[in-house]
């Protein structure tokens, strides 16, 4: 016990090696410190120190792998915006139809806002969300839209910019739904909003089909669908 706690203290005051890992591996442990500290939405919990007291080892370690506290907070914002699009990205493209697609992408935006939300809020009050984090979340808007809008004109076989239209508008109402889900964080309302959500994105999809079919595509005549029965 008293050899551990010698230790510790080394390693707070910088005398002591902590365990060797690769450097992308430590890197990432320091990242994973940084976002637990983060968790209860308070920026100013992330200081150099309490990430390398939480992750256990020197504060001039944290240095080697950041220049300055500005950098840590931006590289665990980028890391935590790529790794939440791969898991929405991952529930999306598992999805089957159309519906399933946009309840797969309301269902895991709010769990993730139950759980990184506050971590998010406060990295964009701390200005985090820089110009170069911007274009990056646009380009993944724009590669979203495009997945979206085409599985749309496949199954419903409407037009393809009445598509974009729609899909654009009903990702945007996204924001609104955790925006709501925040005035009561309960897993009732969550329910209710995925719901309402999905309703509202498969009739208006539906409607807009209906009036705007694609002209690449026309139903089978009534004739065909005699000779197939």
């Amino acid at each position: 016990m008293g050899r551990a706690r010698a230790r510790a203290t080394a390693v707070a005051n910088g005398n002591a090696e902590p365990a060797r890992l690769p450097r992308a591996d430590r890197r990432d442990a320091l990242l994973d410190a940084a976002a637990a500290l983060l968790a209860s939405g308070d920026v100013e919990a992330v200081s150099m120190e309490a990430v390398a007291e939480h992750a256990g080892v020197s504060r001039p370690l944290v240095y080697k792998h950041f220049a300055n506290r500005s950098e840590l907070l931006a590289a665990v914002y980028q890391r935590e915006s790529a790794v939440l699009h791969a898991e929405l990205a991952s529930q999306v493209g598992a999805a089957d139809t159309v519906e399933e697609m946009f309840r797969a992408l309301a269902s895991g935006a709010l769990r993730a806002e139950a759980s990184r939300g506050a971590a998010f809020a406060a990295l964009r009050a701390a200005g985090l969300r820089t110009r170069e984090r911007r274009q990056e979340q646009r380009r993944r808007d724009r590669t979203t839209l495009r997945y979206f809008a085409s599985r749309a004109v496949r199954q419903l076989h409407m037009d393809e910019e009445v598509a974009k239209t729609g899909v654009a508008i009903f990702l945007g109402a996204i924001e609104t739904v955790l925006a709501r889900w925040r005035l009561r964080p309960t897993a009732d309302h969550a329910t209710l909003l995925e719901d309402t959500y999905v309703a509202l994105v498969v009739g208006g999809l539906e409607h807009l089909a209906q009036d705007n079919p694609s002209t690449q595509w026309s139903p089978p005549s009534r004739a065909l669908s005699a000779d197939r029965r």
